[in-house]
């Protein structure tokens, strides 16, 4: 058996802990590498995560939400549009309403018969409303009785007339007329023309008069 000597204990020594810090050190080289080696892998999910491309499912929600607020945006559009038209569509029938029944009442005012007075007022009366009946109901007595007196006689006609402004329930119509009148002084007719602005009032479901001008 070969003996071993104190140089060969001290060699075998130091060989031993150079292996063992060979050993420490590339234990330690490799964690720091796997640990370098794992960071940018981090790094790389967290920009994938919130500044990838947008994926099919996102494209799809971005796609049905623009479409439903273009949908909702057309319906109301549409309900306003819908609503603006059925108002024009009242306004334009009142006006047309309203104009009709100031030529037909504008003949009534204008035709008088001195042998049938009290009938031509009553229609008068039926055909009005508000300030114009009050002014009419009160001068009638007086004007009964100078139409008969001078055995006058009138009988109007309506040229032409147009609607001057509109709403609802009030129309204000301007009407040309010609009116033939006649009494005991002069038989022979005359001619007399008027322009005549009467404003209608829609009361009680029919257009009347409540005012009567002559401009």
């Amino acid at each position: 058996m070969p003996s071993t000597t104190g140089e060969d204990l001290d060699d075998q020594k130091a060989d031993t802990a150079g292996d063992d810090t060979a050993t420490s050190d590339g234990a330690a080289t490799e964690g720091l590498t796997d640990d370098a080696a794992a960071e940018p892998d981090t790094a790389g999910d967290g920009d994938s995560d919130d500044a990838g491309p947008a994926t099919p499912g996102r494209r799809r929600r971005f796609l049905v939400g623009a479409l439903a607020a273009l949908v909702v945006a057309g319906f109301a559009t549409s309900g306003y549009l819908g609503w603006q038209l059925w108002q024009d569509r009242q306004l334009e029938q009142a006006a047309a309403q309203a104009q009709t029944a100031a030529v037909s009442y504008a003949q009534v005012l204008t035709s008088i018969d001195s042998t049938n007075v009290d009938e031509n007022f009553a229609q008068v009366l039926d055909g009005s409303t508000g300030e114009f009946k009050d002014m009419y109901t009160k001068s009638s007595t007086q004007l009964r009785q100078l139409l008969i007196d001078n055995e006058a006689s009138a009988r109007g006609v309506v040229l032409e007339s147009a609607v001057q402004s509109a709403s609802e329930n009030q129309v204000v119509v301007l009407l040309f007329v010609d009116q033939s009148v006649q009494n005991a002084s002069v038989p022979d007719p005359r001619i007399d023309r008027s322009r005549i602005k009467m404003t209608m009032d829609h009361v009680d479901g029919r257009w009347r008069a409540s005012q009567v001008e002559l401009p």
